[in-house]
């Protein structure tokens, strides 16, 4: 048996039988797979004693993960397969013919067979380098090596639970599994921070007025204002604002969109408007970007923790030196109001910024290759569903022309907006990390465009409402 039987004969979710989901349906197995990711968000790993990895908020974001559960693997495995597969298929060593059935049935089982690799590779060195570890006390007995067993097995389990979680959702649900985890993390590590009383610890409340060390930035403000003292409340502020302008700002640039006109060949005066949004891969690149920084970040910490601090190193929770600190953001604003802000940090900011629009535009370029997007794919739907664009010939490579004019430029635009808004909106220290805050404002505006499309007439009349159509 072949590497290729073997990969397209992996176990996988089944696709529905009907051709269309209704949207009560996709909904039922949508917020199903939600409440399961929450609630294996809560499942302890059994046999653990040092979580080296829980001070790591951003990487707990951008991972989907929780780190000292079950999943604490997150959607790591599968961003690190697509990464490494993109890469090898677009310098060559790995060749998928992609405009065919049979390339892209290949890709996607490759894909599948590597994020299964990566769950067990993940795993094995989370646990062998010390960053979800059993108890130091049994270091050297026979039992810390079963216990070692033991976390890797529960981390290849919940690695291999969230992939199916991915199918689930990618075919029965809205979206795919990878953007709603990322989603879901972020808006509960949004309110959290913006409305929770009580200090990192859960203790102190400090009703009515909230204390210094409250984690709701809402309580802080009150605080400062409270106690008089402006810096506070200033930081707390900028920190509030910076989110709402994030937001809005995420929401305008995915709102942009060029529509080519089409027509019917055979009906004259009927057409259409094909719709290229200006964010032309919208928030795929930043995903897989920002996954890269954070194993970066996470094989830092853990070269570090094994004596071998390859990629720079760790001062508590903060980068200190080395690629790792090059790559996390300075809090610009933060240090402005607090009157920290030196020269390096100008050269720090600039360094993040080209490597997040760098790394965008190459993932936006790769991804347009091997997810049927390109001027290519796109003619060939186009002259399937009987439409042309009036005044040129009923030809899908003189299609494909017209169409590389505008999705070449608007890919690699598209991802330098993209990438710049993900840099700007992590050094402005918004809540919940810039980065994380537009990915889930992207996510929600595509998943609402989305639904909105696809099940405007078969949704219950009050959603309907609520959509706004």
């Amino acid at each position: 048996m072949s590497f290729t039987d073997i990969i397209n004969n992996l176990p996988e979710i089944a696709a529905p039988a009907q051709k269309k989901l209704s949207f009560k349906e996709k909904l039922k197995w949508t917020l199903l797979v939600l409440a399961l990711f929450f609630i294996l968000g809560m499942i302890p790993l059994i046999g653990l004693g040092q979580n080296a990895l829980q001070q790591f908020e951003y990487l707990s974001l951008i991972l989907g993960a929780e780190f000292g559960s079950i999943i604490s693997l997150g959607i790591g495995p599968i961003v690190t397969a697509s990464i490494v597969l993109q890469l090898l298929n677009g310098s060559g060593i790995v060749k998928f013919d992609l405009t065919s059935h049979e390339g892209k049935r290949n890709f996607q089982a490759t894909q599948k067979a590597l994020s299964i690799f990566f769950i067990l590779f993940e795993g094995a060195i989370y646990v062998l380098m010390g960053g979800l570890a059993p108890p130091p006390e049994l270091a050297g007995t026979g039992v810390y090596r079963m216990l070692e067993l033991l976390l890797i097995v529960q981390l290849f389990i919940g690695g291999i639970i969230i992939m199916i979680m991915d199918q689930i959702t990618t075919k029965w649900g809205f979206g795919s599994g990878v953007s709603l985890f990322i989603a879901a993390g972020v808006s509960k590590t949004v309110v959290v921070r913006l409305l929770s009383p009580f200090d990192s610890t859960g203790a102190a409340f400090g009703y009515p007025f909230g204390t210094e060390s409250a984690v709701g930035q809402i309580w802080q403000m009150f605080y400062g204002l409270a106690e008089g003292k402006p810096e506070i409340f200033i930081l707390a502020l900028s920190a509030v604002a910076a989110t709402f302008l994030v937001f809005a700002v995420a929401v305008y640039a995915q709102s942009m969109k060029i529509e080519i006109p089409l027509s019917f060949g055979r009906v004259r005066g009927h057409g259409i408007r094909w719709p290229l949004s200006f964010i032309y891969t919208s928030n795929i690149p930043v995903i897989l970007i920002s996954a890269l920084i954070a194993n970066i970040q996470l094989w830092a910490r853990l070269l570090q923790n094994w004596g071998h601090p390859l990629l720079g190193t760790f001062y508590g929770n903060s980068p200190a030196s080395g690629l790792v600190a090059w790559l996390s953001p300075p809090r610009i604003v933060e240090k402005i109001i607090t009157g920290s802000f030196t020269g390096i940090d100008i050269g720090h900011s600039f360094a993040y910024i080209l490597f997040l629009i760098a790394g965008s535009v190459v993932f936006s370029i790769f991804w347009v290759q091997t997810s049927g997007m390109d001027a290519r794919s796109q003619a060939k739907q186009i002259m399937s569903s009987g439409l042309q664009i009036p005044g040129f010939r009923r030809d899908e490579r003189v299609l494909e022309r017209i169409l590389e004019r505008y999705i070449g430029p608007l890919t690699v635009m598209g991802a330098i907006t993209v990438g710049l808004l993900a840099a700007l909106a992590d050094l402005s220290g918004a809540l919940g990390h810039g980065t994380g805050i537009l990915l889930t404002v992207m996510i929600v505006y595509r998943l609402y465009e989305d639904i909105a499309r696809q099940h405007l007439y078969d949704m219950n009349p009050m959603m309907r409402k609520f959509m706004g159509e």
